[in-house]
Order: C-alpha cells, then sequence, then structure tokens
C-alpha cells in the first residue's frame, strides 16, 4: 500500500473511506470530527445516532472504529475512530496506533481502495504532532491490507505538514 502525506482539508479527499477522529459519543464536536458531520450531512448523524441507540449505547471506545455512509462528502463512508488524550505521564501511543489500524482492517473489509486519515488526536487532545506521524507511520507503513492501495494521511496546515515531511525524512 502506498502512503502519501498531503496538506489539505479531510473532508475534501476524494477516496473511499474519510477516517474521522470522532469523540466517544459519535455524535460530532469540533475540530475534525465537527468538519466531517457538517459537510457529510445530517445522513452521517442519522446513522450515528443509530449505532449508539443500538450496539454503542456507552459511546465508542478509545481506537475502536465503525463506519458509517460518508453523506455528501466525495467518499463511500466515514471511519469513525476515537483516539487518545496525550498523556505526559501515560504512555497511550498503542492506543493511538489502534486507531490508525483498526480504522485500515475496517476499511479493507468494505472493500476500500483508497483511505484518508487526519492526524488523530493532534489537534484539541494535544497529541505532539511529529509523534502523531511517527504513531500514524508506523502503523500505516507497515501494513499490508487485501483491498487497500493507498492512504493519506492529511495535514491541516503548512506547519503540521512541514513537520510530518521532515519526520518521514
Amino acid at each position: 500500500m502506498r502512503v502519501e502525506l498531503v496538506e489539505g482539508d479531510i473532508t475534501a479527499q476524494d477516496v473511499d473511506v474519510i477516517v474521522n477522529a470522532a469523540n466517544s459519543s459519535l455524535l460530532g464536536g469540533g475540530g475534525v470530527d465537527g468538519a466531517i458531520h457538517r459537510k457529510g450531512g445530517p445522513e452521517i448523524l442519522a446513522e450515528c445516532r443509530a449505532l449508539r441507540a443500538s450496539k454503542y449505547g456507552r459511546g465508542l471506545a478509545v481506537g475502536q472504529a465503525v463506519s458509517t455512509t460518508a453523506g455528501r462528502l466525495p467518499a463511500r463512508w466515514v471511519v469513525h475512530t476515537v483516539g487518545p488524550v496525550w498523556s505526559a505521564t501515560e504512555d497511550r501511543s498503542g492506543l493511538l496506533r489502534d486507531c490508525y489500524a483498526n480504522a485500515l482492517r475496517l476499511a479493507d473489509e468494505l472493500g476500500a481502495a483508497t483511505i484518508a486519515y487526519p492526524l488523530i488526536s493532534a489537534g484539541i487532545y494535544r497529541w505532539p504532532v511529529d509523534d502523531a506521524v511517527r504513531q500514524a507511520l508506523a502503523v500505516l507503513d507497515a501494513a499490508e491490507p487485501a483491498h487497500l492501495v493507498e492512504a493519506r494521511l492529511v495535514l491541516f496546515g503548512p506547519a503540521a505538514y512541514a513537520t510530518a515531511n521532515s519526520v518521514r525524512g
């Protein structure tokens, strides 16, 4: 699978799967989550509400992933995953890698060929951008999915993009 670093807007990616850095409620929020819900439209929220009413009554656990329609986004599906909040005293990097791995596994099970990820946990959850990129690439560069041929790590803004390129080397 080819892994690309892209500067841009996750909601504008023309791929089979857009990954949402969701909150555990699955009902929208700020940052990437809010942008995906706003641009994707009410179809996404309706499916998320149905998930909450059935299988995820207490919300989605950190590191897990679930799919919905992409609504009005230029994708077929949204895969929602809940990233961990950064902690200077507890190593939560395994949970962050689980977000990437579980979203990738689910997208591959859906038969997707292309997937776009935001930099999970690097916004309001305060994960340092350089380490967030390292954790993402550790999973994506090692993956050998059956169907996926391209993964994009979409960096919001020139500073995040420059950091990601310096990490990648």
